[in-house]
């Protein structure tokens, strides 16, 4: 990790803004797929599962169908299929016995999810990490072999996530600071933020960490009333503060990946670098975290239960294994994500 430079030593790219890591984790002429999940050496993970001293286990993931109650435009609400075996095979030459089966159709950002290094692309290239260019068929290969996109299929071909997690508690921070912040207000947090709740938690970043930032997102959602419902109504979502200094910080603390309970990791709406509000084309760590630097970032996760167990113990690191799904060309995926302690 130490021969990776920092994002100011980046050497430019042409036609891509300052800060573009593509080529850094190439080797031996083959393009890299997995970006910062480089990070997690053998080191890094062996180190990793010194954090396991109490023999407990927290599940991030939301379920499935946590967001259909708010009809999210464009996106399929999480439908649950049951197949009864006798029914649904009874076309079979011979007799199924009482059981059971289901079918699952979602779509992968309505929940807790990875998203894959291709599903935002550099706007005005259309390019994704390290310049790939996804189109519809080269998405629709059907074999991870073949797959020359970065999608998460690509995770399994080196065991997928095991490392580091560090929580950053904010939304508890922010309250117990008297901080005036919700999840649907649209608050930005700074790096100097992220730093403040660290440096109060007791947390030393480490390379190759997990880095979790709670929110409160989805606990909103969970025991949604009017009040929130109508802040939700006016799509401002509370994230990380979407700019340079931010992506800079990301980088140089060598995370393997990032994650949030809130819906977008970032704070939105964006702002453009004129400090106008932009839109979802303008979202500064989208394009910097998946298409620059190859860091995967994790949206939506229940990080509830883990935070209080933090809290409870007084200690914000643990290790974390993370498996996405196995799909070949698969651009999102429920994070399957277990912190153990």
């Amino acid at each position: 990790m130490n021969s990776v430079p920092d994002f100011d030593d980046l050497p430019p790219f042409e036609g891509m803004p300052k800060g573009c890591a593509w080529g850094v984790f190439d080797r031996e002429g083959k393009k890299d797929q997995v970006g910062t999940l480089n990070f997690l050496t053998p080191e890094v993970v062996r180190n990793a599962a010194l954090e396991v001293k109490d023999g407990i286990l927290t599940f991030d993931s939301w379920p499935l169908n946590a967001m259909n109650k708010l009809n999210i435009p464009g996106r399929l609400a999480a439908q649950h299929k049951i197949l009864y075996i006798p029914e649904s095979m009874a076309a079979l030459p011979f007799e199924q016995g009482k059981s059971w089966d289901d079918e699952l159709s979602f779509n992968t950002q309505c929940s807790s999810q990875w998203d894959s290094l291709c599903h935002f692309q550099h706007q005005n290239s259309g390019l994704a990490y390290n310049g790939s260019n996804p189109d519809r068929e080269a998405l629709s290969i059907d074999s991870t072999e073949s797959n020359k996109m970065p999608t998460l299929d690509h995770w399994h071909s080196r065991g997928c996530i095991a490392g580091r997690g560090v929580l950053i508690d904010y939304a508890s921070y922010a309250e117990e600071k008297g901080i005036e912040f919700h999840a649907f207000d649209g608050n930005r947090i700074t790096v100097e933020d992220l730093e403040a709740c660290a440096a109060h938690q007791n947390v030393e970043f480490q390379p190759g960490d997990i880095l979790i930032v709670r929110t409160g997102a989805t606990e909103v959602v969970d025991n949604m009333n009017p009040a929130d419902l109508g802040k939700m109504a006016a799509a401002k979502l509370t994230g990380l503060h979407g700019c340079e200094e931010t992506a800079r910080w990301l980088w140089n603390k060598r995370f393997a990946a990032a994650a949030s309970d809130s819906n977008s990791f970032e704070a939105f709406p964006p702002l453009k670098p004129d400090g106008t509000i932009g839109g979802m084309k303008d979202l500064v760590l989208h394009m910097y975290c998946l298409n620059m630097f190859g860091m995967s970032i994790g949206e939506l996760w229940d990080l509830k239960e883990l935070a209080r167990y933090c809290k409870e113990k007084k200690r914000y690191s643990f290790m974390i294994t993370s498996t996405p799904l196995n799909q070949p060309g698969l651009i999102g995926s429920p994070p399957n994500a277990l912190a153990i302690f």
